[in-house]
């Protein structure tokens, strides 16, 4: 079976020169390259995966000939902007869901006014220079907590600006349990157990979120209020006004953003921004936030398949029209795959059974001389909902561009690493709600 990968990554390499693939994956991340295995530099180097990666292309298009039973997908190479098409049996797309070209940034007036330096995290300037400068990072999320602690050391002050706080966990840096495991056990037998107890731990915490909000709440209060000066204002900066998981918990390194704060090389302000002024920030209290520096971590756009148009026999497709199958397949589109990991646990969980099933569809597929599948959603109970049920923003902001889920069976769209397993690994390839069929190409026509 041939398979390829395109990578939108530049990247001198060998590629491969065919033009017609049983697979085509997009993606060269986490999520292509494992989907190709079945993780990542070292993975491509030790099982001879370059060859069959295409870096530097974008893809434009796919479009689905029921003739032919196969994909004429259209890429272009980023370095010269030349068109190439290609031909696939089977579309995987491992493209993600977050639109890498431009983060998302609120319209704050006066902005044009301010002397400063203004940065996006997707757009970091390579020669930015933050040394005994006074920053202010906007946001209060992941990117956020992280960038702080980063960039304390050198700069003169760092700054978090947050409209409303969000929950922060210290975790270790290094895994203490998988540490102790290695140095007993063989490596693969100390990882395999170490990967059980993480997923058990974090389904573990998410559930118990769920299930007992109040008490996680009272939990990571205790937790942050160790970590923090005496008498500082947890109630003000680290109290969140949702549930815990309602929105994702963010985690800081070795409690790293506390020691910011403790040393004097961090603050936190929880503020609305009023305008930007000359100087730095005037914040709606009538406080104005001096700044060289504004770095805005104010959240992520999604984009649905890397924004690649999809289309049936000349036909698009509204991607929000479909259906999601099993988390991994669109209804009334054949041959067509995709990973989208989880929002409350690790995501390349979700990826590794996705890749699993979908190889025992094409399995399956050669097993019975099956040219396409195609899921239908043509049962009449079928709710249609949110493709994710997460209060998130960015999530929020983009859920009418994504395809939904149903309310039941294999229409639902799980966030249940026990439920997926149980439905892509120990569950059957063979379903009412997919079809297969082979092909009738007119050249076979003729011949009879």
């Amino acid at each position: 079976m041939s398979t390829t990968t395109i990578s939108p990554n530049a990247r001198n390499t060998s590629e491969t020169t065919g033009t017609h693939f049983d697979v085509l994956i997009v993606g060269a991340g986490i999520s292509g390259i494992g989907a190709a295995y079945h993780y990542l530099q070292e993975t491509v180097e030790e099982n001879d995966l370059a060859p069959h990666i295409r870096f530097g292309h974008k893809l434009l298009g796919a479009d689905w000939s029921s003739e032919h039973a196969q994909w004429t997908v259209t890429t272009e190479a980023t370095a010269t902007g030349q068109s190439t098409q290609l031909t696939c049996g089977v579309l995987f797309c491992a493209a993600g869901y977050y639109d890498h070209k431009a983060g998302f940034t609120p319209q704050f007036e006066g902005r044009d006014e301010f002397r400063g330096t203004i940065v996006h995290p997707q757009q970091w300037p390579e020669d930015l220079d933050y040394t005994a400068k006074r920053v202010v990072v906007i946001g209060s999320g992941a990117t956020a907590v992280t960038l702080i602690p980063a960039m304390a050391d050198k700069a003169e002050h760092v700054t978090m600006l947050q409209r409303s706080p969000s929950y922060v966990l210290s975790l270790p840096a290094k895994d203490p349990i998988a540490n102790g495991l290695r140095r007993v056990l063989p490596d693969e037998t100390a990882y395999r157990i170490t990967r059980r107890l993480n997923i058990a731990r974090q389904r573990f915490v998410y559930e118990i979120s769920r299930r007992h909000p109040r008490l996680v709440r009272r939990l990571i209060r205790a937790m942050t209020k160790r970590q923090l000066p005496a008498g500082y204002d947890i109630d003000t900066h680290f109290n969140p006004s949702y549930n815990p998981w309602d929105e994702r918990l963010c985690s800081v390194p070795n409690g790293d953003l506390f020691k910011a704060i403790r040393a004097g090389k961090a603050s936190v302000v929880t503020d609305r921004i009023a305008r930007f002024t000359e100087r730095g920030i005037l914040l709606e209290s009538g406080a104005e936030l001096e700044a060289d520096i504004v770095v805005t971590a104010t959240g992520l756009n999604l984009l649905a398949f890397g924004g690649m148009q999809l289309s049936l026999d000349g036909q698009v497709v509204p991607l929000n029209e479909t259906v999601a199958y099993k988390s991994m397949m669109l209804s009334g589109i054949p041959n067509f795959a995709f990973a989208v990991g989880y929002t409350n646990i690790s995501w390349t969980l979700k990826v590794d059974l996705v890749c699993e099933h979908l190889c025992r569809m094409l399995a399956h597929m050669d097993a019975h001389g099956h040219d396409a599948m195609v899921p239908v959603a043509d049962e009449e109970s079928i709710e249609l909902r949110p493709m994710w049920d997460f209060k998130a923003g960015y999530v929020q902001r983009a859920l009418d561009l994504f395809p939904r889920q149903g309310s039941h069976g294999p229409w639902t769209v799980e966030m249940n690493y026990a439920a997926d397993r149980e439905r892509l690994l120990a569950g059957p390839v063979e379903d009412p709600a997919l079809r297969f069929s082979a092909a009738v190409r007119r050249d076979q026509l003729i011949a009879a």
